[in-house]
């Protein structure tokens, strides 16, 4: 349904566009332009949604006149990725800085009392005028749920008004205060009964509005009287004004209905595991930044529907923004700016121009960068690292006798412990913290060719089966005491890609026993049984693509004529690992020279480059697994037979679909 057009610029639009007013939506546009402009500038890896943010907010900045309910923009991601910052960057470049409010919705920290414990205390209190536009940011929305983990109910007292205000932006008197002004003048009246001397009725009621209360009279009764005359009126004088705006219940609403509201929130139950990894240091930042692109409004929609009910997400609205994780190109950029922006400083105090060895940078990103935690562990090393070093030098050159000529250049040792700053003959050190550094670095060589072997036969096999290298191939990893192997995720299984992924699983240890003999095998395995096991497990038990169609996993499953017989599917199940434990075997011992090239470069770099792996195995170096079988060309082969047996006019009554998908 269409909005109804505001009569203030109907009759413009019947006389045809005005000058005035497409002077007014040309200058406007421009604004948004040059507003686009300057936030992409300012930051760093979001200007997709920046774009969005800007097309969505379009028609509320440029024809407020045509809005007659809330423009509602909700922003989604990960922490520390500007979602924040981009609506108060858009408020401050658009001059609304005296008509923004921002409610943290985790229900505690905008203060107590009664105007913090509702939206519309805090917009009446905020320079956002009823019927005029004004911003309001609704940030840490997750935290407001309503419903469980469990999926129940959950009781909520603060901000109940937001739904409300979602509606339509028009929010109904706070009906809870003018009570408590109405008990206040009841237990005035009862006071003055028990207090009243003798028969007389002259006595005047102990009442008297405190300030607070007369500024929320004023705001909920729309009164236009100064606030020292509302304080000043008697009890009377009160109630007939509480009853004559009771009787007059169409001027109750309060117009909010031209704002622009962000509704802002990180969604773990979206980001899944992602959301999850905080202490991965070790996943390259791209990896995050491709899976979290794919997310889309399905997914805000099922994370929402874990904390909210159905009628308050609809409310919502369908203007969804995400968020993607930061990529490696991103952080580079922030750090190359966080850089900058020291030198700078330190270059006005002291008029030194110092220069940055570049492998420094590269040390901060190896060192500071945790990708699905944003800029904050970033900044914060940045910090830690560069500023008390730059004053400490800053210090020591002008003590050195340092000119605005000299440009003190700043290196890392060889070891990674320490920065260097040097001009002319004069040189310095101070220690720096790459702690990661030191974690990532497996010094022991019995443990570097344990995890090189390991995790070099899960990369072969996986290149050899699905044709393509490993995401990531390491064994210099922080996060924990190990190594692994990352692949590309599938969005659908055949029978054959199954098995493979089994055999890929099992490569680890078949790797080590080839090299070090079955007795030298480790515990190294342990995760990797467990998941072979589970994929073995869905094999035979959900997938049907053994002896048996029948479903007789019950995981998850609650109906009673579920097929209950699990024991009878275990010796199935062993088969497949044990057959699929041979089959790597076998492939390793066919592929060892390349595996022993895999092997090596683990032990000396740490870990292999995509395109290095796929150079040796002869593959395509892609970024995303697409389904390995020819489903398309096998479709256009039975396609194919079926119009030759037409036109020999063959009917068969069995198709033969083994030998067609051959």
């Amino acid at each position: 349904m269409l909005n109804p057009i505001s009569p203030n610029i109907a009759p413009l639009i019947e006389q045809g566009l005005s000058s005035s007013l497409h002077a007014r939506i040309t200058e406007s546009s421009a604004q948004l332009a040059k507003l686009a402009g300057e936030l992409k500038i300012e930051l760093f890896g979001i200007d997709d949604a920046i774009d969005r943010v800007i097309e969505s907010m379009r028609a509320w900045y440029v024809l407020p006149d045509l809005i007659n309910r809330p423009v509602i923009i909700c922003l989604w991601g990960l922490t520390g990725t500007g979602k924040t910052q981009l609506t108060r960057s858009i408020a401050q470049k658009l001059g609304f800085y005296d008509r923004f409010v921002e409610v943290q919705m985790d229900g505690f920290s905008n203060g107590s009392g009664y105007r913090s414990n509702s939206i519309s205390g805090m917009l009446a209190d905020s320079g956002i005028k009823e019927g005029a536009p004004g911003i309001l940011v609704l940030d840490e929305f997750q935290r407001f749920r309503t419903v469980s983990a469990k999926g129940e109910d959950v009781k909520v007292e603060r901000y109940q008004d937001v739904w409300t205000l979602l509606s339509d932006g028009r929010l109904p008197p706070a009906l809870s205060f003018m009570s408590d002004i109405e008990y206040t003048l009841a237990d005035s009246h009862y006071d003055q009964e028990r207090e009243k001397p003798g028969d007389s009725d002259t006595v005047p009621l102990n009442f008297k509005l405190k300030p607070y209360e007369a500024r929320a009279l004023k705001r909920c009764l729309k009164l236009k009287e100064p606030l020292m005359d509302i304080m000043a009126w008697t009890a009377d004088h009160v109630q007939s004004h509480l009853h004559a705006f009771r009787q007059q219940s169409s001027a109750w609403e309060t117009d909010y209905s031209k704002l622009l509201i962000f509704v802002s929130g990180n969604l773990d139950e979206m980001y899944e595991d992602t959301a999850k990894s905080v202490q991965d240091c070790d996943t390259d930042a791209d990896i995050f930044h491709a899976l979290t692109k794919k997310l889309s409004i399905i997914d805000v929609k099922k994370a929402l529907n874990t904390r909210f009910k159905p009628e308050q997400i609809a409310r919502l609205g369908n203007e969804h923004v995400i968020y993607p994780s930061f990529s490696r190109a991103t952080y580079q950029k922030l750090i190359e700016k966080s850089c900058a922006n020291y030198l700078h400083d330190i270059e006005q105090t002291s008029q030194l121009r110092f220069e940055l060895d570049p492998q420094i940078k590269t040390e901060i990103y190896s060192n500071a960068v945790f990708p699905s935690q944003g800029t904050r562990p970033l900044f914060s090393s940045i910090h830690a690292i560069l500023s008390a070093p730059l004053v400490n030098a800053t210090l020591w050159a002008i003590e050195q006798g340092a000119t605005t000529h000299d440009r003190p250049l700043v290196t890392l040792d060889q070891a990674r412990q320490n920065l260097w700053v040097r001009f002319g003959n004069h040189s310095v050190s101070y220690p720096v913290r790459f702690e990661l550094n030191q974690l990532k670095q497996r010094t022991d060589p019995n443990f570097r060719a344990l995890l090189a072997v390991h995790e070099a036969g899960h990369g072969l096999l996986y290149g050899l089966l699905f044709r393509q290298p490993p995401q990531e191939l390491k064994i210099n990893v922080a996060s924990f005491d190990g190594g692994y192997a990352s692949f590309a995720p599938m969005r659908v299984m055949s029978r054959q890609n199954c098995l493979d992924k089994i055999c890929v699983g099992l490569a680890g240890r078949a790797a080590e026993v080839m090299v070090f003999g079955e007795d030298a095998s480790t515990t190294g395995a342990k995760s990797d049984l467990e998941k072979v096991t589970a994929t073995a497990s869905k094999f035979v038990r959900q997938h049907g693509f053994d002896n048996r169609l029948s479903k007789t996993d019950t995981v998850q499953m609650s109906n009673e004529n579920m097929n209950t017989d699990v024991a009878m599917t275990n010796p199935c199940i062993e088969a497949i690992l044990v057959e699929q434990y041979a089959r790597a075997k076998e492939l390793l011992n066919e592929n060892s020279a390349v595996f022993m090239q895999i092997a090596q470069e683990l032990v000396e770099c740490g870990e292999v480059s995509t395109s290095r792996f796929a150079s040796w195995l002869g593959i395509e170096d892609i970024t995303e697994q697409s389904l390995p079988e020819p489903y398309a060309n096998r479709l256009a082969a039975f396609e194919a037979r079926l119009q030759l047996m037409d036109r020999l006019a063959v009917t068969p009554t069995r198709i033969d679909t083994t030998s067609v998908l051959q």
